[in-house]
């Protein structure tokens, strides 16, 4: 008995441990927070071996889109006034500006998140709408709706850029 759940944890595991690891360092401050949450994500995966569930790989992934999303509420409750202040001023000095993950920041979440999904992450339609919980249409729909919005944005500010001085 033992041995079988070990057998489908390390299957799972080695399935992947890596995906899940990436997804997280592209969501969190550094290496450290994506190696804490990615150890927290396979700790819940093993409870789920106790009970005999399949852990596939969009199992992992829901369970990790989970810990982030704890992850973020808990880190939003513990930030102080200055390192708000600090990031405020560097947004205002344009440091660090990006002009693709600044247009990713003015997508609608729901579309930022299938647009990651399906492109850094490399779900397909099907697995984004079983992770999502919603419909491949809807799921298509968004990631339509997604690539026009953030090209538009970019084209906006490629337009914006050329007639600066």
């Amino acid at each position: 008995m033992e041995a079988a759940r070990e057998k489908r944890f390390l299957a799972a595991h080695a399935a992947c441990h890596d995906q899940v690891y990436r997804y997280f360092r592209r969501r969190t401050e550094g290496a450290s927070a994506a190696e804490d949450l990615t150890a927290e994500v396979f700790r819940i995966a093993w409870e789920k071996c106790c009970q005999d569930q399949e852990v596939s790989v969009l199992l992992v992934f829901g369970i990790a889109r989970n810990v982030l999303r704890n992850h973020n509420r808990s880190n939003i409750r513990s930030v102080n006034l200055a390192q708000q202040m600090e990031l405020q001023r560097s947004h205002e000095l344009g440091v660090g500006d990006d002009s693709v993950s600044e247009a990713l920041d003015r997508l609608k979440p729901q579309q930022r998140e299938v647009l990651l999904l399906t492109y850094w992450d490399g779900f397909s339609s099907a697995e984004v709408s079983e992770l999502l919980q919603i419909p491949a249409t809807a799921v298509r729909m968004r990631l339509h709706r997604a690539r026009k919005e953030l090209s538009q944005l970019l084209g906006a500010d490629q337009v914006t850029e050329d007639v600066q001085p």
